[in-house]
């Protein structure tokens, strides 16, 4: 990530190193026009004091610091709304998919009591965090990507998944 974005802000994010060197994780929630530049809606983790209240926006449309060719994605679901939460299944414990080499599933209950290795996001002893993913054989592609079936002509101008008819997806913006 260029030092540059550490410093964000506001405004519209584009970042002129070339950098793509994928070393911290963002949610793109969103995306948009403004005064003809076409922009991603990113929420951080940095918590509500950095950027435009945790949340950026960066260009769209240029690959800028690799959004558009690094990344993942997943259909969204209004869990709040009625509050129906997900309860993991005996089917999905037992799963022979999980790595059970790393942590037991699920995850046991992080407890405040652990101690935190010093540096810029440090691990918590304890607790799981990958610091990089890569599929042995390449992603598997179940289903199209949302890039693959809409097109600039049915696009709509701008989306907010913090605000898609009244309901909001997004999980809670905390550190």
């Amino acid at each position: 990530m260029p030092e540059a974005l550490e410093e964000y802000t506001g405004g519209i994010y584009c970042d002129d190193t070339g950098d793509l060197n994928i070393v911290h994780d963002i949610s793109v929630v969103g995306y948009g026009i403004e005064e003809g530049k076409p922009y991603w809606l990113v929420r951080n983790s940095w918590g509500e004091h950095w950027g435009e209240d945790g949340f950026f926006r960066v260009c769209r449309g240029t690959n800028n610091i690799a959004i558009e060719s690094n990344c993942s994605w997943a259909t969204p679901k209004d869990t709040w709304t009625e509050k129906v939460w997900h309860e993991t299944t005996e089917a999905e414990k037992n799963d022979p998919n999980n790595d059970k080499t790393v942590y037991e599933f699920p995850q046991p209950v992080f407890e405040d009591d652990t101690t935190v290795e010093a540096g810029f996001l440090p691990k918590l002893n304890g607790a799981c965090r990958v610091e990089a993913v890569s599929f042995k054989n390449g992603e598997v592609k179940n289903s199209p990507h949302a890039w693959d079936e809409i097109t600039e002509e049915n696009r709509a101008p701008a989306v907010d998944w913090r605000n898609m008819n009244g309901v909001n997806y997004l999980s809670w913006n905390k550190n």
